[in-house]
């Protein structure tokens, strides 16, 4: 039985992406083998959001090559479809495969086999229309389930690379989100997260459809207790969206809503779709519609231009707003990118500076978040053993609001809803005791 190995680096669409790639693999009959093995195929899903990503890439692809050089060694993914010539000039790629067509790996594979001919298949994704159909039905966990609807960014961001390496948006069709929910729900998930690279976009190039369509629609779906969204734009959470914020009580109390810059000389200069002051009017609207909702965000530090004036105002707004979480990231130039251009770059000690300020700054605010739910009790859907040790006796999960809860349990509660209360608030791990499974029919 022929073996497949994968790695995967980047975002969470890549991981999605690369389960749906296993599942074609898995229907021709291959067994899935670790990455540190020696397997007859290694497929490499790279990520080029960073220079760091182009450069972990090729280490990826250079390890499997050693690992076994008389193995097809396929690349796709962000790094793939931005520098294809790159990847092939690597002594033993075989095939290169990008963002779109994956669905035609195995093909491409078989005729590697035939010819020993290198393979690139790396169209031009700017000319892309269509949205790759990648389901995935079931994932190694039964707990959360990822559901991609969306590919592509219209925005450029004056420091990303995303849109060049994914192409312009585009939605998958609502039948087919749809039927794929249903599927992950009958296999016994509870959970879906719907992702994508500019999930609120989705419907924008669709007749009649729109994102809170989907939602409502989602909400019918039997035996699905709760609906997240990956990642929203401010700037596309319309009225709309907060009256289904309002009415779909299966909407997770949780979004993450990149924020970027709390300053609006540096939101300008990155491109971002809105103000500070519009920033902030759509936090109090969610907040009124779905109360104790956790706002999560990103930030990017050190921004060319960032002042340390402007850098106090990112931190006097952060705290405003009082996020539940920050992901704080010191601003890296990208090649290719307008922002790498731009003079004023900041000095690398300085950013480290300001993204330790915020990282002090997150761990008062999650604690501060977590502490307005001690003694009260959350659904929880565990996933995985504290510490991942079986022997600790406690099992972690997510409650709806984001909340990352430890309490006594077993593995057969993983993927199941839970009711835990909350017994005290920490600014990673909580700690909760176990009171009951919710019936399946209740979810």
């Amino acid at each position: 039985m022929p073996t497949v190995a994968f790695h995967t680096l980047g975002c969470k669409v890549n991981f999605y992406e690369t389960e749906a790639i296993w599942q074609l693999f898995k229907n021709k009959g291959y067994t899935q083998v670790d990455f540190e093995e020696e397997a007859d195929v290694y497929v490499i899903n790279t990520c080029t959001v960073t220079n760091t990503g182009d450069k972990k890439s090729r280490q990826m692809i250079r390890r499997a090559i050693r690992k076994n050089p008389n193995a097809v060694v396929a690349v796709t993914g962000c790094y793939a479809q931005t520098s294809p010539a790159k990847v092939l000039e690597i002594p033993g790629v075989d095939i290169v495969i990008g963002t779109q067509g994956r669905d035609r790996l195995l093909d491409y594979v078989e005729e590697y086999k035939n010819s020993r001919m290198p393979i690139n298949a790396v169209a031009n994704i700017m000319k892309q229309k269509e949205f790759e159909e990648l389901s995935v039905p079931t994932f190694s966990e039964k707990t959360r389930a990822f559901l991609k609807i969306q590919e592509g960014c219209n925005n450029f961001c004056t420091f990303c690379i995303i849109p060049w390496a994914k192409g312009l948006s585009r939605s998958r069709q609502p039948e087919s989100v749809l039927q794929q929910a249903r599927t992950l729900a009958a296999n016994g998930y509870r959970e879906i997260v719907l992702t994508g690279i500019h999930t609120g976009g989705y419907g924008e190039d669709l007749e009649d459809y729109s994102l809170p369509r989907l939602l409502m629609d989602l909400k019918e779906i039997e035996g699905l207790h709760r609906i997240r969204i990956s990642s929203i734009e401010a700037s596309q959470i319309g009225e709309e969206m907060i009256e289904v914020f309002r009415n779909n009580p299966k909407m997770c109390r949780h979004l993450h809503i990149p924020l970027q810059a709390g300053d609006d000389t540096i939101l300008k200069s990155m491109h971002r779709k809105y103000t500070t002051a519009q920033y902030k009017e759509k936090i109090e609207k969610i907040k009124e519609a779905l109360p104790h909702v956790a706002i999560t965000t990103d930030v990017i530090v050190g921004f060319p231009g960032e002042t340390e004036e402007m850098f106090q105002n990112t931190y006097d707004y952060i705290r405003e707003i009082g996020f539940a979480e920050l992901h704080v990231f010191p601003y890296s130039k990208r090649t290719g990118t307008p922002a790498a251009r731009f003079p004023n770059q900041v000095p690398e000690e300085v950013k480290k500076e300001r993204v330790d300020r915020l990282l002090e700054l997150n761990r008062e605010l999650t604690l501060r978040y977590a502490k307005k739910f001690e003694g009260e009790v959350l659904e929880v859907i565990p996933e995985e053993y504290y510490d991942g040790d079986p022997k600790s006796g406690k099992v972690v999960g997510y409650s709806d609001n984001y909340l990352r809860i430890a309490f006594m349990g077993s593995r057969d509660l993983f993927g199941k809803v839970c009711r835990v209360r909350l017994d005290e608030a920490m600014s990673e791990i909580c700690e909760g005791t176990f009171a009951r499974v919710l019936e399946p029919a209740s979810v």
